[in-house]
């Protein structure tokens, strides 16, 4: 016996590849050590949502992720390079039941650059100023346990 596919089956496969084709694609810069191999695992450790809104989104570059809308996304690069001894503020931020990672925090025209410190290979989160003035950054948080998946050779003081 001969199966057909239905109609409804046609029209819901048609649905499914419509909706992934306007899917939006985030337009990211690779980071320069993006293909360490450690980074592949991190990005896909991450969390699928940071919260309310700050759902993940695809980007076009290795070792990297978004969340967000396209047009003001939280954008992770992993693979960039690890920040030397610096006077920026570096916090170091537990994640509840997980690792304790140290990130330096720059602000910058309302936008916020978290990197790793201390950490191989170093890991960015950049919060556009229209996300920061809606969202807490405390979802930098659910960020830990991935990041952990990387070396940590120093420590903030």
């Amino acid at each position: 016996m001969h199966h057909r596919p239905t109609a409804a089956a046609l029209a819901a496969t048609g649905a499914l590849l419509l909706l992934t084709a306007c899917a939006p694609t985030v337009p990211v810069t690779v980071a320069p050590h993006a293909t360490d191999p450690v980074c592949a695992s991190v990005v896909l450790a991450l969390p699928d949502s940071l919260g309310d809104g700050l759902d993940r989104l695809d980007t076009d570059a290795q070792a990297t992720t978004a969340w967000g809308e396209p047009g003001a996304a939280l954008v992770l690069r992993c693979g960039v390079e690890p920040p030397g001894p610096t006077t920026d503020q570096c916090r170091s931020v537990t994640t509840p039941q997980g690792p304790t990672i140290d990130w330096v925090v720059v602000e910058d025209d309302g936008d916020w650059t978290f990197t790793t410190y201390g950490r191989v290979p170093a890991v960015e989160l950049l919060v556009p100023e229209a996300v920061a003035t809606t969202h807490s950054t405390s979802f930098v948080d659910l960020l830990g346990p991935a990041v952990a998946l990387t070396e940590q050779q120093r420590s903030c003081l």
